[in-house]
């Protein structure tokens, strides 16, 4: 699990092709990997990856041909920042929302307009992702928790503050790029109960505490 704060912008080092898929090594920068080991895992730009191999300044991991066709990684090239986050320790604060690093699929970056000093990004998603986001609500896209501001079918927007954008792979983003989007979890395990007939039940206080009622 991840908490989609992004802990330093990495660079895709190089990309090796093995029998089919693809080994991606990347170049940490700053991110230390001391309390790393083999097997653990590390989101690459929002895809939970396992490190096979470290180095003093990177990791490399397998990326197989699902995960490439599915995600924003098969489109990578060598030089390319991508977010980088370690898996979330039992200790750590949860800045952001829960993050599983299962990407639910690929949107696309429709438009970026100034907000004072921030940015208000619009990004579109396919039908089939869109009804899991609703405004104030959590989405990760490219493994960065934002809260959604409004949704208008398949289109929804953030603002981006000057800290978000300059501390990840935003700053390299353009309209029409792919980002890779995961919804909150929450949304998936509600619409699994309703599916069964099981409409989950929330403490009135609960919704009075947040607001809700």
């Amino acid at each position: 699990m991840f908490t989609g704060i992004i802990q330093t912008v990495g660079r895709v080092a190089r990309l090796e092709p093995r029998g089919g898929d693809v080994r991606l090594h990347v170049d940490t920068a700053g991110l230390d990997l001391a309390d790393v080991q083999l097997g653990d895992s590390i989101a690459v730009s929002g895809v939970c990856l396992t490190a096979i191999t470290l180095e003093p300044r990177g990791f490399s991991a397998d990326v197989s041909n699902e995960t490439l066709s599915l995600t924003s990684l098969g489109q990578l090239k060598a030089g390319d920042p991508v977010n980088l986050e370690k898996a979330l320790r039992l200790a750590d604060r949860l800045g952001g929302h829960l993050v599983s690093g299962h990407v639910d699929g690929l949107g696309k970056v429709v438009s970026i307009t100034p907000d004072g000093r921030s940015q208000r990004w619009t990004f579109e998603v396919p039908a089939a992702i869109s009804r899991y986001i609703a405004a104030k609500g959590s989405v990760c896209i490219d493994g960065t928790s934002l809260t959604v501001n409004e949704v208008a079918g398949s289109r929804f927007g953030v603002n981006l503050i000057p800290h978000t954008v300059e501390h990840t792979a935003f700053h390299a983003r353009r309209a029409g790029d792919a980002v890779n989007i995961e919804v909150d979890v929450v949304a998936r395990y509600i619409e699994r109960l309703l599916s069964h007939g099981e409409a989950p039940r929330i403490d009135e206080a609960f919704l009075k505490q947040h607001g809700f009622a």
